[in-house]
This record gives structure tokens, sequence and C-alpha cells, in this order.
């Protein structure tokens, strides 16, 4: 991918979630939400402090978080749909 974020910026792929309901209904896509579970796929250097240091992301490529319904700025590169937003925007990483 030739997209590199800056700062605290992160680019995330959301993951499609399950089409059928835990009662076996099947959810069409016009009906579907937006996920809110997605996978890093790259982050800035970091976010620069009030006195001139540069501060180290928490997450990293390939985690899985937790990102709000509506969150950052959708765009799409080289046919895949991402989502561009402040790693403060990112509510949760998922451990293994």
């Amino acid at each position: 991918m030739k997209l590199r974020p800056l700062h605290d910026r992160v680019i995330v792929k959301r993951l499609e979630e399950e089409k059928k309901t835990a009662g076996g209904i099947i959810i069409p896509d016009q009906a579907a939400e937006k996920p809110l579970k997605a996978e890093v796929v790259a982050v800035g250097p970091g976010k620069i402090t009030d006195d001139g240091k540069l501060q180290a992301p928490d997450i990293k490529k390939g985690d899985h978080v937790l990102i709000g319904k509506y969150s950052g700025t959708e765009v799409r590169v080289e046919g895949e749909d991402l989502v561009v937003l402040r790693e403060d925007d990112i509510m949760a990483v998922f451990t293994k």
C-alpha cells in the first residue's frame, strides 16, 4: 500500500461482521450496520508532545481494534475501503 499516515494517525480496515444472527436469520447488506472491529493496516510515527518529544503509539500494524461506528474518514485506496483516524479515536485493542 502506498499510503503512510502522519503523526498520531492510524489507517484501519473494517472487518466484516457475521451476516447471520444467533438464531440463524440472514441479515441483508442494506440492513447491516458498519462493523466496529477493524484491523490496523498502518500506524504513524506518533504524537509530538508539548515539550517536543515524540510519543510512540500504543498500537501496531496487525492489531485488531474497536472503533466507533462513525469514527475517522473513510477513503478508498487501490480498491480497498479504509478508515483514517487518530489513535485517540480507537477505543480498545482485542487481545489474543
